[in-house]
């Protein structure tokens, strides 16, 4: 059976969530995070998103326990056979770390970044192999979502962004290459257009941070399961389609509905967003949301893979995988 060491450096949300879907898949994890008592939370993000992890299906060693915890970066860079740095989107702190791993890795292994938005240009001055660079930026909580954007840089060489795709894939996880090197990528600045009219509709005293999820919740977020904003436009011009879609609802926006950038962020401001989300927690911890989350995502996902729409196809295919996986073991 074959086995891989993934190297993560950094193990907050982002970087714990690598570990639990590399560890679901039956390899070994070797981790670095600077943080005092990393190590305890790493251990016990993973149990938490273990569950989940289970319910989404285990390839053949799979386990938990397959984490070893490095003393540097570097150690971590000579040991990984894949590399996935999670620091904090800082570009100043992901470029001192990502020239330490750049001169203790092999040349060639790969190291992707998992920023949500940082240029890879920008990310890769300096080191002594930039073709090797990439963004591998994933979603939360990692161990469920399957899309991470694959952004190249310039000196990112094409060899790069193949084995990018081919080790996502291999996590089972929908890379999406992200073909114009463009600040925030493509899912996060559309979410970020949505997030920017929440502020302004909350800042207005327009609506409550719950009137304003349920507006997504329970109409928009459906659809977008399974098709996305355009297709769902396609479908909302009938038989004529995204034209006759344009041409009935296009001139509506000529009308000063929205916003484009975001409001002033001030303490009112911050104190409505957070006594509002306060609200909506409603007293769960948040170990308990998560689990709800996951429960949710996972109901989803798999309502979806008898469709084979959107993120059902890769439950699906995960199915298969690890079915097939079983019994290559059970040769070995």
């Amino acid at each position: 059976m074959t086995t891989r060491t993934i190297g993560l450096v950094g193990t907050g949300v982002i970087g714990s969530g690598w570990a639990v879907r590399v560890l679901a898949r039956g390899y070994d994890v070797v981790a670095w995070d600077p943080g005092d008592g990393a190590e305890d939370r790493l251990a016990d993000s993973i149990e938490r998103a273990w569950p989940a992890a289970t319910e989404l299906g285990l390839f053949p060693g799979a386990d938990p326990g397959r984490v070893g915890w490095a003393d540097s970066p570097e150690e971590v860079a000579k040991a990984a056979d894949w590399i996935q740095e999670s620091a904090p989107e800082d570009e100043g702190i992901k470029r001192s770390l990502l020239r330490r791993l750049d001169d203790a890795a092999p040349p060639r292994t790969v190291i992707a970044s998992s920023s949500s938005g940082l240029l890879p240009t920008r990310l890769a001055e300096g080191l002594r192999h930039p073709e090797r660079l990439l963004i591998g930026h994933p979603f939360n909580p990692v161990y469920l979502l399957p899309l991470v954007e694959v952004a190249a840089g310039e000196a990112t060489s094409a060899d790069a962004v193949a084995a990018a795709v081919e080790h996502y894939d291999d996590l089972v996880m929908h890379p999406l290459i992200v073909r114009n090197e463009i600040e925030g990528y493509l899912s996060d600045r559309l979410q970020e257009a949505l997030w920017r009219e929440v502020l302004h509709l909350v800042n207005d005293g327009v609506a409550t941070t719950a009137e304003l999820d349920d507006a997504v919740v329970y109409g928009p977020g459906l659809r977008w399961a399974a098709m996305g904003t355009n297709l769902t436009f396609h479908l909302a011009g009938g038989e004529g389609g995204m034209r006759h879609m344009l041409g009935q609802f296009g001139p509506a926006l000529e009308l000063p509905w929205t916003h484009m950038e975001a409001p002033e962020l001030t303490e009112e401001l911050i104190e409505a967003m957070a006594t509002g989300t306060e609200a909506q927690a409603g007293g769960r911890t948040v170990a308990e949301l998560e689990r709800q989350r996951d429960l949710s995502l996972l109901g989803v996902m798999r309502a979806l893979s008898t469709s084979g729409i959107g993120a059902g196809r890769l439950i699906t295919e995960r199915d298969a995988r690890i079915q097939a996986a079983g019994k290559t073991a059970g040769q070995d």
